[in-house]
């Protein structure tokens, strides 16, 4: 069995025991986490879709790691004007590993 979920704007496939690396998430490592935002119920040849939502179904998981991604740099510059400019980001990011998936109604 597997949900489609939502979080942070995105969508995920989500299925027990998974890590799902997500947009940051309020929380300290080992706080559980509680995901209603299931799009997508997939249970074997039996699927529920929501409207958009499914009503009932929801995700539970554990936060093992908050942290950033990986720095992405850009870099401007004018020719003949020396004009440059660099700068760089990174992204925080909340790791959840899936304990429970509860299908709904």
């Amino acid at each position: 069995m597997y949900v489609i979920v939502e979080t942070g704007g995105k969508q995920f496939k989500a299925a027990k025991d998974d890590v799902l690396i997500v947009e940051k998430l309020d929380g300290e490592v080992g706080d559980s986490v509680e995901l209603t935002s299931v799009m997508m119920v997939v249970n074997g040849g039996n699927v529920k879709v929501g409207s958009p939502f499914v009503k009932g179904a929801s995700v539970k998981a554990t936060i093992e790691r908050q942290g950033k991604a990986k720095k992405i740099e850009a870099f401007n510059y004018k020719p003949k004007k020396n004009v440059r400019k660099r700068w760089g980001h990174r992204q925080p990011q909340t790791h959840l590993r899936i304990t429970a998936v509860e299908a709904g109604k």
